[in-house]
């Protein structure tokens, strides 16, 4: 029913018939102090304009549009925001939405699902449990054996590929470089000198200690 009906029927006295909606079994319905938190203007300054609108004003990216929409490789999907690891390669699949999609979560705890009644519509929205980034949203039409599809804006996604090089340190300039101040990662870093002049990181395996990476050389 959409909003301006049901406010009419309202206006006029009419009782009104509402459709239960609930969260699928097993979700998180409280709101939450999220364990990692950024300051805003460390988040504009960090993100791309699409990875800011899509993770923290909610927003969604155009179907088909997305850098991981067709992406085939093996590999791990992290929270663009804080790091936090929610998607395997072998969970994913082709659904034809447009977005990237999965079936399944690495684990359980990596993402929070809330009633989202957007558009006059009933939705479940994900969240990444460990920053509250928005991630996308959850339908009940996956393959077997979860019959779910968390259908995700790759804006919100860093993609780790499985064989990817994890102790490879190249710096332009000499040594004595360090990585850039915002990142606060712990963990095995590489250093690309072909990007911003002096150096780009790219995490292997990160485990992150409250800090952003700097991605803008991802970005196309």
């Amino acid at each position: 029913m959409s909003g301006f009906n049901l406010l009419h029927l309202v206006s006029q006295g009419q009782p009104v018939k509402l459709k239960a909606c609930g969260l699928p079994s097993g979700t998180c319905r409280s709101k939450k102090t999220w364990p990692k938190t950024f300051p805003e203007e460390e988040l504009r300054k960090q993100l791309s304009p699409m990875q800011y609108h899509v993770t923290q004003q909610k927003g969604t990216e155009s179907a088909f549009t997305g850098k991981y929409t067709d992406n085939k490789e093996e590999g791990t999907y992290h929270c663009v925001v804080c790091g936090a690891p929610l998607f395997t390669s072998d969970k994913k699949f082709d659904s034809g939405s447009g977005w990237p999609s999965f079936f399944d979560l690495i684990n359980k705890d990596s993402v929070t699902l809330t009633d989202d009644f957007s558009y006059g519509m009933h939705r479940v929205e994900t969240t990444c449990s460990q920053c509250g980034a928005h991630l996308g949203h959850l339908f009940d039409d996956g393959p077997r054996p979860t019959k779910k599809r968390y259908c995700i804006n790759s804006a919100s996604l860093n993609f780790q590929a499985k064989n990817s090089a994890s102790e490879e340190v190249e710096a332009s300039g000499g040594a004595g470089q360090s990585p850039p101040s915002s990142c606060f990662c712990l963990g095995v870093f590489s250093v690309d000198p072909s990007h911003c002049g002096k150096m780009s990181i790219h995490i292997s395996h990160p485990t992150f200690a409250g800090g952003l990476i700097d991605r803008r050389s991802d970005q196309s």
